[in-house]
């Protein structure tokens, strides 16, 4: 029987999680919570056997919309995933974000996201672990630095994404250095860097938006109901942070009215993050946070 586009892509996605688990020991995945990271959960879950042997972190902004947070726990839960978050306290406490009026969308970014990713990876923050026993959160004692990072970013969402490596090093300090990027040609991937080196791994990126929401419906993924229309003729496309996130018009109450819709050219010209507002004071990209550490 040949495979099918789905199949391949699935098929290189759990060979690259397998290799990242094979050569970086101090390793995490970030969940989002979004579509393709939880795609990614799922995959390693497929590439492991049922199971996920490496911690899922996740950069709790404080300003995910409620719906997005209960997902994640009920889902960690029933998965049984090692689930860690992090978050910028010092900058919520001191309300130095965009919803507090004291800074800019791109600089709350930089604090809530990029300096909490970093801190939580290095383990220099609190950081929290869902207690599986207690169902709820405590201070992870484990104070492990990651230095290895699986991400589900796609080369097709957004432009400096698409200048991603699937093994991509970033400095001591995360910053990612555009033009210092390994080749990787005929499926040969670089994974031997120089110590100190952080590793970013990207196994979803030759995927499009389409890929994702066509193996979602074959799978029969779970996936948080904002995606869907509840009634008002709007549903989310991208998830964020509810201050800077807004829906899209859109019918589409399941998975195979998404796939649907997409097939059918509706979004063509409109880009997948139009109603992420942060893209838009970058210049329509995230390439000034992606440099400094954003996911």
């Amino acid at each position: 029987m040949s495979m099918t586009s789905l199949d391949k892509l699935e098929a290189q996605s759990i060979s690259i999680l397998r290799e990242a688990y094979r050569e970086f020991k101090s390793l995490c995945m970030l969940w989002s919570i979004g579509k393709d990271s939880t795609v990614l959960v799922w995959l390693a879950r497929k590439a492991f056997f049922g199971h996920v042997p490496i911690p899922l972190v996740h950069i709790d902004t404080h300003y995910k919309i409620p719906e997005m947070i209960r997902y994640r726990d009920e889902f960690a839960l029933k998965w049984n995933l090692n689930m860690i978050y992090g978050q910028n306290k010092w900058a919520l406490d001191n309300k130095q974000t965009f919803p507090d009026g004291a800074v800019d969308r791109l600089t709350c970014c930089r604090y809530l996201k990029s300096e909490a990713l970093k801190h939580t990876l290095s383990g220099d923050w609190t950081r929290y672990r869902l207690d599986h026993t207690q169902k709820k959160y405590v201070e992870d004692t484990n104070r492990e630095a990651f230095t290895g990072v699986i991400v589900g970013v796609r080369a097709d969402e957004e432009g400096s994404r698409s200048k991603e490596r699937y093994f991509s090093p970033r400095d001591k300090q995360n910053d990612w250095d555009v033009g210092d990027q390994p080749p990787e040609l005929w499926n040969q991937y670089k994974t031997d860097f120089a110590p100190g080196t952080h590793i970013r791994v990207h196994p979803l990126l030759d995927w499009t938006e389409l890929n994702i929401w066509e193996y979602i419906e074959r799978e029969n993924i779970p996936i948080t109901k904002l995606y869907f229309d509840q009634g008002e003729g709007k549903r989310y496309r991208s998830l964020g942070c509810y201050p800077c996130t807004t829906p899209v018009d859109s019918y589409a109450k399941n998975v195979s009215e998404i796939v649907e819709e997409l097939r059918s050219g509706k979004f063509a010209k409109v880009a997948e993050r139009s109603g992420r507002a942060q893209d838009k004071e970058d210049g329509g990209g995230l390439e000034t946070l992606r440099r400094e550490g954003y996911m």
